[in-house]
């Protein structure tokens, strides 16, 4: 290849594409990994009213409180607030209302069978946009105790003195 050649841009059409397949998060869980141990995770879409959509869209949503639970072969999603859209009429949802996770039976029955193992419980760690469809990533956790939850942040806080030392080492021209 020559040196002066230069790669194409993209058109106005495949510059749209790659944006809507891009993952755009609305809301991340981070106190779900403090208080507990992923041990596996799950990609699930969700069944949304129209107005649900809308907010999602304007980046409004918690997942603070949010668990999963699985009945009669279905899974749902409960204690996510998506606030109601400021410009809803009479159709307007109820914020904290229980959302339908949409995945496939197999995937259900293997989060049954490991939430019923003692400790274990379903919780919602990312919700996001992934080509135009709304989906949250479902995790299952076993929760930590108090004295591991010390020693995870005792050993971030290790982790970051030794990052401030090594760059302080390497900025005085030692390396």
């Amino acid at each position: 290849m020559p040196k002066d050649w230069k790669k194409p841009k993209p058109s106005e059409s495949e510059r749209r594409k790659a944006e809507s397949d891009a993952k755009k998060v609305i809301a991340r869980n981070r106190r779900a990994r403090h208080d507990y141990e992923i041990e596996q995770t799950w990609e699930a879409g969700l069944s949304l009213m129209g107005t649900e959509v809308k907010a999602l869209r304007m980046g409004r949503a918690s997942l603070v409180d949010g668990w999963v639970e699985v009945k009669d072969g279905e899974a749902w999603l409960y204690g996510v607030n998506i606030p109601m859209y400021s410009q809803g009429s009479w159709t307007n949802h109820t914020p904290t209302r229980k959302r339908k996770l949409l995945l496939h039976k197999t995937e259900i029955q293997r989060m049954e069978h490991k939430v019923a193992a003692k400790g274990y419980t379903l919780v919602p760690l990312e919700l996001y946009f992934l080509g135009g469809r709304a989906k949250v990533e479902v995790a299952l956790g076993r929760g930590k105790k108090e004295w591991d939850k010390r020693q995870a942040l005792r050993e971030a806080q290790d982790k970051r003195e030794a990052q401030r030392a090594m760059s302080r080492y390497v900025r005085r021209g030692n390396a």
